[in-house]
C-alpha cells in the first residue's frame, strides 16, 4: 500500500491520455524539448562570451583615487 504498482501508473496514464488528448501531450513534450535544448545552447553562449583570463576590477585599471569624506551617522533613540 506505500508504493504504486505498474498498474497504478498505466491506468494514470490512460486518464491522462484522455483528458488532455495525444496530440496535446505531443505538441507539450515537443514545447517542454525545444525550451530544455534553447536553455542549454544559452548557457554554451554565457560560458563561452566570460573570458578566461583574470580580469582586473575597473578601479585598479584606472589608476584614479577616489576621494571620500566619511561622515558619523548618529542615530537616536
Amino acid at each position: 500500500m506505500g508504493s504504486f504498482s505498474i498498474w497504478h501508473w498505466v491506468i494514470v496514464l490512460i486518464i491522462v491520455m484522455l483528458v488532455f488528448g495525444t496530440k496535446k501531450l505531443r505538441n507539450i513534450g515537443q514545447d517542454l524539448g525545444g525550451a530544455v535544448k534553447g536553455f542549454k545552447e544559452g548557457m554554451k553562449e554565457a560560458g563561452a562570451d566570460t573570458p578566461t583570463s583574470t580580469t582586473q576590477n575597473p578601479q585598479q585599471v584606472s589608476g584614479e583615487t577616489i576621494d571620500v569624506e566619511v561622515k558619523d551617522k548618529t542615530t537616536s533613540k
